[in-house]
């Protein structure tokens, strides 16, 4: 077991400046652009594949760092380089872990590398659970999954929302209701292969931030997968529903897994971390500005009112850093999270990162309200890590209940 440390090793550092560098000479130079755009910036996830950055293989080495910082680190340093293209880049990492935490050694070996494609040609994949009445409510799902015993296929039918990479990945992840009656526990994930019949966009959201990361609707529509295409297989499955019944019939007192909810809980600290780095990038932006914009014959650090919250922008980043590495190490030594500490280090980060970035463009003044500096578009970007992957107020939700082990409302 890896013991907990504050200070990365050699390869560790090695890793994180390759990623600065890519974040310093790619990202920053075209983010304004493809923000403008509000397009996936295809040619910057190219790079990406070309020096091993967007790669099953990058990422596979980072999440099995023994201590648990290697994917927070890289996320950090990529979405200080910028959040929409950084979303793009690590996008489909979410589909990847839900086929990872939940599908067997044959499924993760044959869909996980179609999701990446390869340098000549890159694909991403998309995880698709939200839906237009069922965000944070993940019992009110609607999409339904029925087993074709004859043909040993599932059928899917229904909408989903805010999927990242909807309708233009190679491979779709999909969650849907295959027991209604079990709740939430009644869920199931699938593949849904590329180009099957049935599957389509819907509307792509015009975004107040992120906008270089293609956010839409995904339509199903008498989708039929293989019965191979269930995540996990479909004994397993019965298990897991046999289970739940099993359960409700003693009044609930087990803990049944499910799918979409593995999935986001193994994300949540990555999220955190994605937080870090939009907050720094702001914090850093702020700190220069400071230092050389002068007003009243002195450069404005000099006024208490901008370096105590200058003080404070870095001492709340390092705080959230801290959070989202304790819980980033205790998954991956098996730690259990008896407090929701994962959800405490994407809580506590995500609110880090709106407040830091309205400080910023607060301490850069009228330039910080202009597109011509970047505070704007990361002030932007910063509110998103409040909603997606669970709201604060599903964060909070979460802690509590775990806390006091009460089923609050």
């Amino acid at each position: 077991m890896a013991e907990f440390t504050m200070e990365l090793n050699d390869e560790q550092k090695e890793v994180r400046d390759w990623i600065h560098g890519f974040a310093t000479d790619v990202m920053r130079p075209a983010a304004a652009e493809w923000d403008e755009r509000e397009e996936t910036p295809w040619p910057v996830i190219q790079e990406a594949a070309k020096i091993g950055l967007y790669s099953l293989d990058f990422y596979a080495q980072q999440f099995f760092d023994p201590t648990g910082l290697g994917i927070p680190m890289a996320m950090e340093e990529l979405f200080w380089g910028d959040a929409g293209i950084g979303l793009s880049i690590v996008g489909t990492g979410l589909a990847a872990v839900g086929v990872l935490a939940n599908g067997t050694e044959e499924q993760i070996g044959t869909w996980v590398p179609q999701m990446y494609g390869d340098v000549d040609d890159v694909k991403v994949a998309a995880f698709c659970s939200s839906e237009p009445d069922a965000g944070s409510d993940v019992a009110a799902m609607r999409t339904r999954a029925v087993y074709d015993e004859a043909k040993d296929e599932w059928v899917l039918n229904g909408t989903k929302t805010w999927a990242t990479n909807g309708g233009i990945a190679n491979v779709h992840v999909v969650v849907a209701v295959v027991d209604p009656d079990a709740g939430s526990k009644g869920h199931a994930s699938f593949i849904v292969p590329p180009n099957t019949p049935g599957l389509s966009q819907g509307q792509k959201f015009k975004k107040h931030g992120i906008r270089a990361s293609h956010t839409a609707e995904v339509v199903l529509e008498n989708v039929r997968v293989p019965g191979h295409c269930l995540l996990g297989g479909k004994e397993k499955l019965d298990e897991r529903l046999a289970r739940a019944r099993e359960n409700a019939g003693k009044g609930g007192q087990e803990r049944v897994k499910n799918a979409a909810m593995a999935t986001f809980e193994a994300s949540r600290p990555a999220v955190g971390a994605m937080a870090v780095g939009t907050a720094r990038a702001a914090y850093e932006e702020a700190l220069e500005y400071a230092k050389t914009r002068s007003q009243f014959g002195r450069p404005i650090i000099d006024n208490q009112g901008v370096a105590f919250q200058l003080a404070d922008m870095r001492t709340q980043i390092d705080a959230a850093r801290l959070l989202v590495w304790r819980a980033s190490w205790m998954a991956v030594t098996g730690k259990p999270f008896t407090s929701a500490e994962g959800s405490m280090s994407k809580l506590f980060a995500s609110e880090v990162a709106k407040k830091v970035t309205a400080q910023a463009v607060q301490i850069l003044g009228g330039n910080g309200f202009t597109r011509e500096y970047p505070v704007e578009r990361m002030h932007r970007d910063a509110a998103i890590y409040t909603i997606f992957e669970g709201t604060s107020e599903i964060q909070r939700l979460v802690i509590a209940r775990t806390l006091s082990g009460m089923p609050i409302r």
